[in-house]
């Protein structure tokens, strides 16, 4: 089992389904297997959102695979994980959440320089059928663009 000094876990459907509005870095409460489990790249966040509960933001849907050495002790797969924000930024979150068509979603998921797990999250709003058209168009004509001037 390989442990990676720095994971990478991207949510790449993010940017196309939703546009992002604002984002923040907060930290999260998991258990010893969940972080050594994260540390080899078991995880996933493509399906997962944010919500509050009792006035805490949770991370719902977000899979960590159970670790490979774990015994007894093992977590469980997929459960709600409490995100670590100051009051400030979650009563921010909390009244821009009530616009409609507004969630929150994470964009990433890494471990920063001093070993601590770190979630991107954003408010996001989801974006029509154009938009996501007017995203596909963008992407064709930059890779046309480039294989232009890599021709050239």
């Amino acid at each position: 089992m390989k442990i990676e000094k720095s994971i990478n876990i991207q949510n790449k459907r993010a940017r196309f389904e939703y546009e992002i509005l604002e984002e923040i870095e907060a930290g999260m409460v998991l258990t010893g297997t969940e972080i050594k489990s994260l540390r080899s790249s078991k995880a996933s966040i493509t399906e997962s959102f944010c919500q509050f509960i009792d006035g805490e933001l949770y991370i719902i849907n977000m899979m960590i695979d159970e670790y490979k050495l774990g015994t007894f002790y093992n977590h469980k797969t997929k459960r709600e994980r409490k995100l670590l924000l100051h009051k400030k930024e979650l009563l921010k979150f909390e009244k821009k959440l009530k616009d409609v068509g507004n969630t929150i979603i994470p964009l990433k998921l890494y471990i920063n320089q001093k070993g601590k797990a770190k979630l991107l999250i954003s408010l996001a709003r989801g974006k029509k059928l154009f938009d996501k058209r007017e995203s596909i168009k963008e992407r064709e004509n930059k890779r046309n663009l480039d294989r232009l001037l890599k021709k050239s």
